[in-house]
């Protein structure tokens, strides 16, 4: 059976590439977003009374990794990519059909010029996430404290302390009036040591970079210790005529 699945809207998040976004929603508080509704469901009454709900259930598509396939098998990163299980026992992103669901806080709905749009937090998509459905977050049923969760059991432990040079933080303050909270989002997303499994037992310095917001952050990590040195505004590039040819 086959079935075709509309857009109901682009999720807008600080990820630009998916190195570096949390494993799951929630672990990075200070993630904001923007999921901006598409015709011919950017109505107001299609949101009326999703308000009173704290959070929401986002059903989304993996677009950026659909054109892979899918693998019965997968490394779940949780077990440090050494250890093979079902498909249907992870939230890997190879799946039969690239589908996802998230959760995220409900921060507040902004309905201007014909325009829907719902300010979310907390969330673990990369920017341009085409969302299938929403539907509320309901507490009794979708919060059950004796489920068991396998190898999963806790939340991963983002305790990888976090520095910026002084450098960072001149940068940071004049950032500060558009962005006033970049500083703790760039703490909690690097809290979580986003590093590959097989290099998080080194002690040399090792170098990284990551697209977040519209900024390039860099770090280095030595002896467990991460330390931000750069964070600079990307520079928009340019589209050139054979680039736009297809619109």
């Amino acid at each position: 059976m086959k079935l075709e699945l509309d857009t109901v809207g682009i999720i807008h998040t600080p990820y630009k590439e998916k190195f570096a976004i949390p494993r799951q929603p929630g672990l990075v508080s200070a993630a904001k977003a923007k999921l901006i509704l598409s015709p011919p469901y950017d109505e107001a009454d299609a949101l009326r009374g999703i308000e009173q709900f704290s959070h929401v259930w986002l059903i989304f598509t993996f677009h950026k990794t659909m054109d892979k396939g899918w693998n019965p098998t997968v490394r779940p990163p949780r077990l440090g990519g050494n250890e093979r299980l079902g498909v249907f026992a992870t939230r890997s992103t190879f799946r039969p059909n690239p589908l996802g669901l998230s959760v995220a806080k409900l921060d507040s709905i902004t309905i201007k010029n014909n325009q829907c749009i719902l300010n979310l937090s907390g969330i673990d998509l990369v920017d341009g996430t085409p969302i299938l459905d929403i539907k509320p977050y309901v507490p009794y049923a979708d919060s059950l404290p004796d489920a068991q969760a396998g190898y999963a059991t806790d939340a991963p432990i983002a305790d990888m302390p976090v520095e910026f040079t002084d450098e960072a933080l001149t940068q940071l303050s004049a950032q500060r009036k558009k962005h006033p909270e970049l500083q703790i989002f760039i703490a909690q997303v690097l809290a979580q040591d986003p590093r590959p499994a097989y290099k998080k037992n080194k002690t040399a310095r090792q170098e990284y970079g990551v697209k977040l917001y519209d900024f390039n952050v860099r770090w280095a990590v030595e002896n467990n210790i991460t330390t931000v040195f750069s964070i600079m505004k990307t520079v928009a590039k340019a589209v050139t005529e054979s680039e736009s040819s297809n619109d």
